[in-house]
């Protein structure tokens, strides 16, 4: 794997996949997107993780793909299949990574990089942060996967808007879209993301994982309950983080998960 793309952890059950060509603003290579899915593998052998954070390396989050790679890449209808079908196995990694994950935005975050922060369950950006999703400039479709993603985070009318025009939203106006759930300062958004995350590794981490199955059965059509959500509901009742929750509620004290 390259120095490109890495995990880190940090602490307090945090790690960071973090995106690091900070010379090209963290542009995306051939590279870095078939590393992706090896690097959440390795993330996911370190047994004390809980949140995972993904930022990219200096003042931007990622502008994108690495186009100084375009002419070979895309030279014929077989290598464009080929790294079609790599960013989208590196986006599918990072939406079902079975831990929350937050993408801490700032500075630009364009097309591939717009896409996998939109994997990540939340998006907390500073007032630095840019989004567009371009490849109607460059004469493209956007991958029905990437779209449908789209839709669910800002709804059809602004996907509409955002792909029909091509044009950069401000972090102000992608947060009233909905693509921003959190937005702070350029001085605090490091602080707050780390905050945050632990808020929530100090949870119960088998809780978390269920619920995003959840979510992901929803988000693939599931409606209603099915023999399997049911199960995993009920495991939670005979569940140690259970023990611990019930035995630190009556305890008046914080669990320990």
């Amino acid at each position: 794997m390259s120095a490109e793309i890495r995990f880190e952890y940090l602490s307090d059950g945090l790690g960071e996949l973090v995106l690091s060509q900070p010379a090209r603003r963290n542009a995306l290579n051939a590279k870095m997107w078939a590393d992706i899915p090896k690097v959440l593998e390795k993330a996911l052998s370190n047994t004390d993780l809980k949140v995972l954070i993904v930022r990219g390396d200096g003042d931007h989050f990622a502008s994108g793909a690495d186009i100084s790679e375009f002419e070979t890449l895309y030279a014929t209808a077989d290598t464009s299949a080929e790294i079609s079908g790599r960013i989208a196995a590196g986006m599918d990694a990072l939406a079902e990574f079975p831990l929350p994950t937050i993408a801490m935005v700032r500075g630009a975050c364009v097309g591939g990089g717009c896409g996998l922060a939109m994997c990540c369950d939340i998006r907390m950006a500073d007032t630095t942060s840019k989004f567009a999703i371009t490849p109607a400039k460059l004469g493209l479709v956007y991958p029905f996967g990437d779209v449908q993603r789209l839709i669910e985070i800002v709804g059809l009318p602004n996907a509409k808007d955002i792909l029909f025009s091509a044009r950069l939203l401000k972090s102000d106006e992608a947060q009233s879209m909905g693509l921003v759930n959190r937005l702070h300062s350029a001085e605090d958004l490091q602080a707050r993301v780390i905050e945050y995350a632990i808020s929530i590794a100090r949870l119960s981490s088998q809780s978390a994982k269920i619920t995003k199955q959840f979510f992901a059965a929803y988000q693939s059509g599931q409606r209603g309950d099915t023999d399997a959500t049911e199960t995993a509901f009920l495991s939670g009742f005979v569940s140690d983080d259970f023990k611990e929750g019930y035995s630190a509620f009556l305890g008046k004290r914080k669990p320990n998960f």
